[in-house]
């Protein structure tokens, strides 16, 4: 049966990680559909708010630190009113070999693409539970589903956010309060460059925001993108381990090889898994 399409003109809707990639081109889409669009972010939200059509406004966002997250929430009630959606997009990507893997890119990743996910929900959900509506959507990845070879740790914070949302969803049942996950493949972003798309096409922020759209209008708790790779892997996980191991390789990317030899990502890494420079492109 077809869910009921809800309208998002006029919703609040808060954006993490939405001054470039897939982060803006949300809150693009959200703004064209007529929802007050706060973007949070470490720099260049106001500028990208203001290039936005309709209403939206930027703001500081540091998504590692619970009262820049905090602070943020309050600003953007404080512009627009009750928040509505929040959509937890900041991410952070290192590729190679998991034994070259800097400690400092690993603290980084858990503590933006694992942690600020938690601390936004646990931050905005209690709220929304108490006046018993709202929506939590969550740009987490299909490394939530699969571990690419070269993205071990961001594999595992994905499945990580997966774990989590699943968690928090039946504690939430009932409430009123929706959680939903977005799972793209690879996305054509700073985030994701040099690496592989594999068998999968290689997605572009549209796609991601088109989705982000739709589950608002129709909520659901996981889509992937493309549609089919869900089916695909929930078919291929319950064959044995001997059939399965050799149709995940042939599906899934390795990007210790993509990589391979390759300073295409330098620039990209030194600056977003710095602690002092979070780069809101996700995939």
């Amino acid at each position: 049966m077809r869910l009921r399409k809800r309208a998002i003109d006029g919703l609040v809707i808060a954006v993490t990680g939405g001054a470039r990639g897939i982060g803006r081109e949300i809150a693009a889409h959200l703004a064209a559909a007529g929802a007050q669009v706060a973007i949070g972010d470490r720099d260049g939200a106001a500028e990208a708010a203001s290039e936005l059509p309709g209403t939206a406004a930027g703001f500081d966002l540091d998504v590692t630190d619970t009262e820049s997250f905090r602070t943020f929430l309050g600003a953007v009630e404080t512009r627009f009113g009750t928040i509505d959606v929040l959509v937890n997009n900041a991410g952070v990507m290192w590729v190679g070999p998991f034994d070259e893997e800097p400690e400092s890119a690993t603290d980084r990743m858990l503590a933006v693409n694992l942690h600020g996910v938690i601390r936004g929900v646990r931050l905005t959900a209690p709220v929304m539970r108490a006046r018993g509506r709202g929506q939590i959507v969550t740009i987490a990845s299909a490394a939530a589903r699969v571990a690419p070879p070269g993205e071990s740790t961001y594999a595992a914070t994905k499945h990580g956010v997966l774990g989590y949302l699943t968690g928090v969803r039946e504690e939430l049942r009932g409430s009123g309060v929706l959680l939903s996950a977005i799972l793209p493949g690879v996305v054509d972003t700073e985030l994701a460059v040099g690496t592989d798309t594999g068998t999968v096409r290689l997605l572009q922020p549209a796609d991601v925001a088109r989705a982000v759209v739709d589950v608002i209008e129709r909520p659901r708790f996981e889509v992937t993108l493309p549609g089919y790779v869900g089916p695909l892997i929930r078919v291929v996980n319950l064959l044995p381990q001997v059939l399965r191991d050799p149709l995940v390789r042939r599906m899934v990317p390795d990007q210790v090889a993509a990589v391979s030899g390759s300073s295409v990502r330098t620039s990209y890494e030194s600056q977003a898994l710095s602690a002092n420079h979070d780069r809101g492109a996700q995939s």
